[in-house]
């Protein structure tokens, strides 16, 4: 069974790639549809005998019949191109640092809410106007995942991007193993390797200032005063025998531990 972050992982990444496609379905239709509004303008232009004056748009566009109607129709689809661009450069995560930077809602310590508000505008700017089913359809998918990216973003806030993303598997993995770390004091601890190279190589005191800011006092009585000045205790252990060590033997006399002689004697003896 997958451990729950699996299905998280899952699940949001399914909701990025159907957003992505959604949003490329868009990019293609707001192409197809900028294209089609042009050449019925150019269509109306070429045959003037078309009375328009009662015409809200012109015939099979979606360009309004009014000044500079043309103009600010083109913009709105190069604008909705634009938007969709950024919003999947955005959910692919490149480049995160320009986003990070410079559009922060969209880069990768923001949720996914900013994302779906977006979405739903882009797809509520399209459903406004009378369009083909293809672009019908890929503007309400849109409007849908936009709906969908603010609930998760309201379910996850600012973790969503974390919990969908790759690297955090391993952030994680490394996470898991022990670190090290230093518990000695700080004057216990040597500042560089050098100074453990010195001590074998017989560096001189010159250099040993050089790395430490200060001529060393050693292990003697200038040391320990230096240390009691920065306040630390230097005490000396108490001379003590080890608990499996024999206690040591107790005699009166110098000869109370040897063996006495035996002698035997002999009929030959003088």
């Amino acid at each position: 069974m997958l451990p729950p972050r699996a299905y998280y992982f899952i699940g949001l990444n399914g909701v990025r790639a159907l957003s992505i496609i959604a949003m490329l379905l868009v990019f293609a239709s707001s192409i197809f549809v900028l294209v089609s509004d042009i050449q019925a303008v150019n269509r109306s232009m070429k045959d003037p005998d078309t009375d328009m004056t009662d015409c809200d748009y012109i015939e099979g566009s979606t360009v309004p019949n009014q000044p500079a109607g043309v103009f600010w129709a083109v913009v709105n689809r190069l604008f909705i191109i634009f938007q969709v661009v950024v919003l999947i450069l955005s959910e692919i995560g490149w480049p995160a640092a320009f986003f990070a930077r410079f559009f922060p809602v969209l880069g990768p310590t923001f949720g996914l809410g900013a994302l779906g508000i977006f979405q739903c505008l882009i797809g509520a700017t399209v459903l406004s106007h009378h369009v083909d089913d293809f672009t019908l359809v890929a503007a309400f998918f849109l409007f849908a995942l936009g709906c969908v990216n603010m609930l998760v973003g309201l379910v996850f806030r600012e973790r969503a991007k974390e919990r969908r993303s790759i690297m955090s598997w391993r952030a994680e993995a490394k996470g898991v193993l022990p670190s090290h770390r230093d518990l000695r004091p700080p004057f216990a601890r040597p500042a560089s390797a050098s100074f453990v190279n010195g001590l074998f190589r017989g560096g001189s005191e010159k250099a040993h200032a050089d790395e430490f800011g200060q001529k060393g006092y050693g292990f003697g009585r200038q040391g320990e005063k230096a240390a009691g000045l920065k306040g630390f205790l230097i005490s000396k252990p108490l001379e003590s025998l080890p608990r499996y060590a024999p206690p040591p033997p107790r005699s009166e006399s110098s000869r109370a531990g040897t063996p006495e002689p035996t002698f035997r004697s002999s009929p030959t003896a003088i």
